[in-house]
């Protein structure tokens, strides 16, 4: 099963909430936050999640089976392990594809102890049969297993120790009913304030001792497009720039340096965000324009635009839907240095 791999639509992406970079896994886990009190942002989940463990940890029972949906980079798989740490428990991480067989849930199941932690991250592409075998697990922390085929088979109750299933998932709507309802926490992870984006970077860059000025700091935030992942990775990247191009410092100056470099913009644009803006205003006078023709236009496909590259246009406003298409905004247009239609 670790030996899958999935198919990544921004594999070289700096800026790619779903990029994997090399490097990517050392520094996320060296900068990643162990406890809840140490995690910034995301407040409106820390408070209920907080009330949660305590009354958990009070009860001696496991926590109820929690639900993170968002987009990629923002904290799910964090979240997951803080939860762990906080209930003195292990965690066990795997993914929805990965789980081909009923032997696969079985094995991961049977091995847990109480209060563990068992992480799927991408759940909403768990095999059905899978699913199905999951749900008493998760209501009677048992498993039912037929055993035999035809009028002989039989179904066989195996307990397992009571556990909590984090499911994490960037599509709440492919998530079948049944399955939604057995989670009795249900929290979206949103784009990160750039006030909290800067916080994580400071934390960050005393944690791998690095000497950075505050405005620098302020500077990478501004394009680190609200994403914890994003912003670790760039700060990996202009700590780079400031070893071999300055002294170590991480100026302001330093900082513009390295990101303009990358081609990072100052909104956290790259070149893909700009030639999906240039392709509907140069090719589609700024739109109305359908997602199929969008997606031909560029070269990409629909689910990869949909899923990757638009939710950052549309949360800081370049981009709009609407039910004739995609259109582009005023603040694209002056961003990209155009002249904006008079009717826009």
């Amino acid at each position: 099963m670790d030996d899958l791999v999935f198919h990544n639509p921004e594999p070289d992406r700096v800026v790619g909430s779903n990029a994997h970079l090399p490097g990517d896994d050392a520094i996320d886990t060296s900068l990643r936050p162990k406890a809840l009190s140490d995690f910034v942002g995301q407040n409106h989940i820390k408070e209920p999640l907080t009330i949660a463990l305590l009354a958990a940890q009070k009860r001696q029972e496991p926590i109820e089976h929690i639900l993170l949906y968002g987009n990629p980079g923002l904290g799910k798989t964090t979240l997951a392990n803080i939860i762990a740490s906080e209930m003195n428990g292990q965690i066990k991480v795997t993914a929805g594809p990965a789980l081909e067989r009923v032997g696969d849930l079985a094995a991961i199941l049977t091995n847990l102890a109480p209060h563990d932690i068992l992480f799927i991250d991408e759940i909403h592409r768990m095999n059905k049969t899978i699913e199905e075998v999951l749900y008493s697990a998760m209501e009677d922390f048992a498993l039912d297993i037929i055993v035999g085929k035809g009028p002989g088979a039989r179904t066989l109750r195996m307990p397992v120790a009571p556990f909590t299933l984090i499911g994490a998932t960037t599509k709440l709507n492919l998530l079948s009913n049944p399955l939604r309802d057995r989670f009795g926490h249900v929290f979206h992870l949103s784009f990160y304030e750039p006030e909290d984006i800067e916080a994580i970077i400071t934390k960050n860059a005393t944690r791998l001792n690095v000497d950075m000025h505050p405005r620098a700091a302020t500077h990478i935030a501004k394009r680190a497009r609200r994403t914890p992942r994003v912003a670790n990775r760039l700060l990996k990247r202009v700590r780079d720039f400031a070893e071999v191009k300055g002294n170590g410092m991480i100026s302001e100056d330093i900082a513009t340096a390295a990101l303009n470099l990358l081609e990072v913009d100052t909104y956290g644009l790259d070149q893909v965000d700009r030639k999906l803006l240039e392709a509907v205003i140069k090719t589609f006078q700024g739109g109305p324009v359908g997602l199929q023709t969008l997606a031909a236009t560029i070269a990409e496909d629909m689910e990869t635009i949909e899923t990757v590259y638009e939710p950052y246009l549309l949360q800081i406003g370049m981009l709009e839907r609407t039910a004739r298409g995609r259109k582009t905004t005023r603040l694209a247009y002056e961003h990209l240095g155009l002249t904006p239609p008079t009717l826009l």
